[in-house]
């Protein structure tokens, strides 16, 4: 049996690997996913039993298997003969070699481990991103997922979520104010206007009332008079389909009341009208 253990499987050089090392290099490797399989699992207990953030769980747990499985490569390295400061020596020949042309690739490698360690953005949050509003469904070392609303996953690197401006709506777990816009005529009963806006988002079950909604007369258009309903809502991901239902509501009660939406009018002049029609 020993001597089946000793059995070379190849021979490089100064460098031979056998059945025993290998096997105990594959035992390192699984023993690694076992401590993270286990981690993990605790992980998941605590964070559950004190109610925390699931996408902090996330980030934390992803970080200490991508440390936990560094480790047990290194120690794999060992067991079979490799010397590590070779692999040091040719990184960094590689590196110096292929620096410029992997940049890109490092930044996005160290955005991935700012966004594991700070949490700035984390599973299930909903963000916007260079103008799409998206749910963050995974966050890699190198690259995150994003679903948008029309259930498209989008593939972006790391390095946009920490260095470019990102919008997200989760990040402080708390509702967010948004606004509809409604022209009326010149004539209409401005009180009424705002009562009846303010009616539409008291009975909207998504419009918190806590901060209540507020009414802003924005201003005096050229065919119009622009009123502003502004509103608390925690529903980020299908807020355009609160606005909507607003926008029924609000058209719904200015028709009952008689309150009229204008379109844009305009006066023209004809000079010399008389001769203009004799000719």
């Amino acid at each position: 049996m020993n001597d089946l253990l000793k059995i070379e499987l190849f021979h490089i050089g100064n460098f031979t690997l056998t059945v025993i090392e290998l096997a105990q290099a594959l035992l390192v490797l699984a023993f690694a996913w076992v401590i993270t399989f286990f981690v993990s699992k605790l992980l998941r207990r605590y964070f559950r039993r004190k109610n925390l953030d699931i996408g902090r769980y996330y980030s934390v747990s992803r970080l200490i298997s991508y440390i936990i499985y560094v480790i047990a490569w290194l120690f794999a390295f060992q067991v079979l003969g490799i010397q590590l400061s070779v692999i040091w020596a040719g990184a960094a020949a590689l590196l110096v070699g292929l620096g410029f042309g992997l940049q890109h690739i490092f930044n996005d490698l160290i955005s991935g481990i700012v966004l594991l360690i700070e949490g700035t953005v984390a599973v299930n949050d909903v963000v916007i991103v260079e103008g799409i509003v998206g749910v963050v469904r995974a966050i890699g070392l190198r690259t995150s997922k994003v679903e948008t609303r029309d259930k498209v996953v989008i593939i972006i690197p790391n390095s946009k979520l920490v260095s470019e401006n990102v919008t997200n709506w989760s990040h402080n777990d708390a509702s967010t104010r948004f606004q509809v816009k409604v022209s009326v005529a010149y004539a209409s009963d401005i009180d009424l206007v705002e009562r009846l806006m303010l009616d539409a988002c008291h009975r909207h079950p998504l419009v918190q009332k806590s901060p209540p909604p507020k009414v802003a007369f924005e201003e005096f258009g050229e065919s119009s008079l622009v009123f502003s309903v502004y509103f608390f809502s925690e529903e980020f991901l299908a807020i355009e389909f609160v606005k909507s239902d607003l926008r029924f509501a609000i058209m719904r009660l200015f028709r009952e009341n008689g309150i009229e939406i204008p379109f844009p009018q305009r006066d023209l002049w004809i000079r010399n009208a008389v001769q203009l029609t004799q000719e």
